[in-house]
């Protein structure tokens, strides 16, 4: 399996307040909206998951194939050459107002980006996407194996400090960065027995409307064959 570039595009994108919206407005806005996005994709599920989270609902939207390339298309390279967007303010409210909690919300949302991200994904999960595990180094499998245990052992830890979400009693950003990685961890075999606050919290936001709403619909279809995570936490 090669390695691919994975983007989502979300239009048009506005700078407003919509706390203040009414929910007609609200839905005007979402028709007014159209999302690209790929099955499985971990970035373009944490866009998806904000924007029902933010009361978005009911947008317009392409499901793209990344076997058939089609992120490289004229519509979406049309649009925007680097296929990314983002989203603003409105329903759950994901970056908290307060400056200690919004640092630490936006602390946790860089983490997951710079830290889990990297890996996770970039130097191991890809790996395996890109050579057999009977021909990669032993020793240097091993180590990128226990970076990744010691890196979930740390996120296991701020579950075990905060509690119900990763920054405290509420569902924030930081949640919304972090639970897709998790989500596909275990899609690609994580067990997380050996992170009993990881479990308890995957376990309790996959029935989130949100994540719900969002689940790619191709891991609805069948577990998946490729399992690189199955034995090795």
């Amino acid at each position: 399996m090669s390695r691919i570039s994975i983007r989502f595009l979300i239009l048009p994108y506005r700078s407003l307040n919509t706390s203040v919206l009414s929910r007609k407005n609200r839905h005007t806005m979402a028709e007014n909206m159209f999302l690209y996005w790929g099955s499985g994709s971990v970035p373009c599920w944490k866009a998806m998951i904000a924007l029902e989270e933010k009361g978005f609902s009911g947008y317009k939207n392409k499901l793209i194939s990344f076997d058939n390339n089609e992120m490289k298309g004229g519509d979406v390279l049309k649009l925007n050459p680097r296929g990314e967007s983002t989203y603003k303010d409105k329903g759950t409210q994901l970056i908290p107002s307060g400056t200690k909690q919004r640092a630490l919300v936006l602390q946790r949302m860089n983490e997951a980006v710079a830290n889990l991200m990297h890996k996770m994904l970039l130097d191991y999960l890809y790996e395996f996407m890109e050579t057999k595990e009977e021909d990669m180094n032993p020793d240097t499998l091993a180590r990128k194996t226990q970076t990744l245990k010691d890196e979930l052992n740390r996120w296991n830890d701020y579950l075990g400090q905060t509690g119900a979400y990763l920054t405290g009693p509420d569902f924030t950003m930081a949640d919304v960065y972090f639970f897709p990685f998790i989500g596909f961890g275990v899609r690609l075999g994580l067990n997380l027995n050996s992170f009993p606050k990881i479990k308890s919290y995957y376990e309790r936001l996959s029935s989130r409307p949100s994540i719900k709403a969002t689940w790619p619909p191709h891991w609805k279809e069948s577990p998946g064959s490729f399992k690189p995570l199955t034995g090795k936490m």
